[in-house]
């Protein structure tokens, strides 16, 4: 399985699509950095680039990855390899890369402004901390969708329609039930629904981090009195490696049953 991980991972490092990728981290790093003059401000503004980009590009890159090297994993297949190490190995070796990509893109410009000298360095670490985490989490996502489906503009369209739910709909349907049911109690209910989204859990924990929940309202001080405790901070990390962990079992799952 690591010869796999190691030709995945170096097969996308040299892509164009990759260096793509990180060049626009560091070009939008270094703009955001020039533009706000501070660590904070650009590390705020990031957060939503972060949550809504991230996985986004995860899913795009799994479903394209595995959609291209379609030849290439049957010739793997006829291989004495186990199919949970062929998959799982590309699965890491994408993810990586895709990681290595956001991690060096956004922290080359920031460590040149001197975060390391900065009290943000935490702030920005749990930011690349959960771009990370939603990196794997969409890209296990993605490659569900492509086992499932033979055709790949289905797989496509199924992969672009998961970010749209759990990036805006989730959140819409979400406002909506807070408002239509605001003279009940909904605190347990926010909170359940928080975790059951990996976008929305990292906004949070983003948020609380940057100790700008207030701006949340009353929603905030909920979440910053659950999430803000160790218990709170140990369930959503749990939470966050299960969202990897589930997606990626359904996965070797599904490529030990396929018939390729």
């Amino acid at each position: 399985m690591l010869k796999i991980i190691k030709y995945s991972f170096f097969d996308l490092v040299r892509s164009r699509w990759s260096y793509a990728y990180f060049l626009f981290y560091l070009l939008l790093a270094a703009v955001l950095l020039f533009l706000n003059n501070n660590l904070s401000g650009a590390i705020i503004t990031l957060m939503n680039v972060n949550i809504i980009l991230v996985p986004l590009i995860a899913t795009v890159f799994g479903v394209m990855y595995h959609y291209n090297s379609r030849e290439f994993t049957n010739l793997l297949l006829a291989q004495p390899l186990k199919r949970s190490a062929i998959f799982t190995g590309q699965y890491l070796g994408i993810a990586g890369s895709l990681s290595l990509s956001l991690v060096l893109g956004l922290g080359i410009p920031f460590a040149a402004y001197g975060l390391f000298r900065s009290a943000m360095i935490w702030n920005f670490a749990i930011l690349m901390i959960t771009g990370v985490a939603l990196t794997f989490i969409f890209t296990s996502l993605a490659f569900n969708i492509a086992l499932s489906n033979e055709n790949r503009i289905k797989g496509f369209g199924y992969a672009i329609l998961l970010w749209l739910l759990l990036a805006v709909v989730y959140d819409g349907i979400f406002l909506l039930l807070l408002a239509s049911f605001q003279e009940y109690p909904l605190e347990k209910f926010s909170l359940a629904a928080t975790v059951l989204n990996p976008i929305d859990l990292s906004r949070i924990l983003i948020l609380l981090k940057l100790d700008i929940s207030a701006l949340l309202g009353y929603t905030g001080a909920v979440f910053k009195q659950f999430f803000g405790t160790s218990t709170g901070s140990i369930l959503s990390s749990l939470m966050l490696l299960l969202w990897i962990v589930l997606p990626l079992w359904r996965m070797r799952k599904t490529a030990k049953k396929k018939d390729f």
